[in-house]
C-alpha cells in the first residue's frame, strides 16, 4: 500500500472515531431532552427526540464497525468520546423546549459537516462501503435538521 493511501486511511479512521463521538454524545443530549422536556408541545417533542434518539444510536454500531474493518481501532471509553467529539455537553435539565430544539439542530448541522468532510476521506482512501453508507447518513442528518428546524418554524441551515 503506498505511503498516501496510509495518511488517507489513518485520516479516515480518525474522522470515523470523531463521527462516531458525535454520535454518541448527540444521542445522549437527545435522550436528555426527550427525558426532561416539559411544555405544551411535551407530547410531539418526546416523541421526536426519542425517535431521533434511536436513529442516532442506530448508527454507532455500523459506524464502530467501519473503523474496524479498516483496521483501526475505535473508541474505547467515556473519556476517549469526550476527547473526539464536537458536540458539547448538556447537563441543564431545565432548558425551555425551544432552547433544546435549537441546540440539537445546530448539533445535527455539526454532524453534517462531518459527513461531508468524511464522503471525500472516504473517497481518498479507496473506502467505497463507507463512501456509500455516507450519503445516507448525511440524508438522514439532514432529516433531523428539516424537522427540529420545522418545529421552530425557521429555514433549514445550509451546510457546505
Amino acid at each position: 500500500m503506498a505511503k498516501s493511501n496510509d495518511n488517507s486511511k489513518a485520516a479516515l479512521i480518525d474522522e470515523l472515531n470523531g463521527l462516531l463521538a458525535d454520535h454518541f454524545a448527540l444521542y445522549m443530549k437527545t435522550k436528555n431532552f426527550h427525558w426532561h422536556v416539559v411544555g405544551r408541545h411535551f407530547r410531539d417533542l418526546h416523541l421526536l427526540f426519542d425517535e431521533q434518539a434511536a436513529q442516532i444510536q442506530t448508527q454507532t454500531d455500523v459506524i464502530g464497525e467501519r473503523v474496524r474493518k479498516q483496521n483501526g481501532m475505535t473508541l474505547t471509553s467515556a473519556g476517549s468520546i469526550s476527547k473526539h467529539t464536537q458536540i458539547k455537553d448538556q447537563d441543564s435539565t431545565s432548558l425551555k423546549a425551544e432552547e433544546m430544539i435549537t441546540e440539537l439542530r445546530d448539533d445535527n448541522v455539526l454532524v453534517i459537516e462531518r459527513l461531508k468532510k468524511l464522503k471525500d476521506l472516504a473517497e481518498q482512501a479507496g473506502d467505497n462501503a463507507t463512501d456509500g453508507l455516507l450519503d445516507d447518513w448525511t440524508d438522514e442528518a439532514e432529516e433531523r435538521v428539516w424537522m427540529l428546524s420545522s418545529f421552530l418554524d425557521q429555514q433549514v441551515p445550509t451546510v457546505d
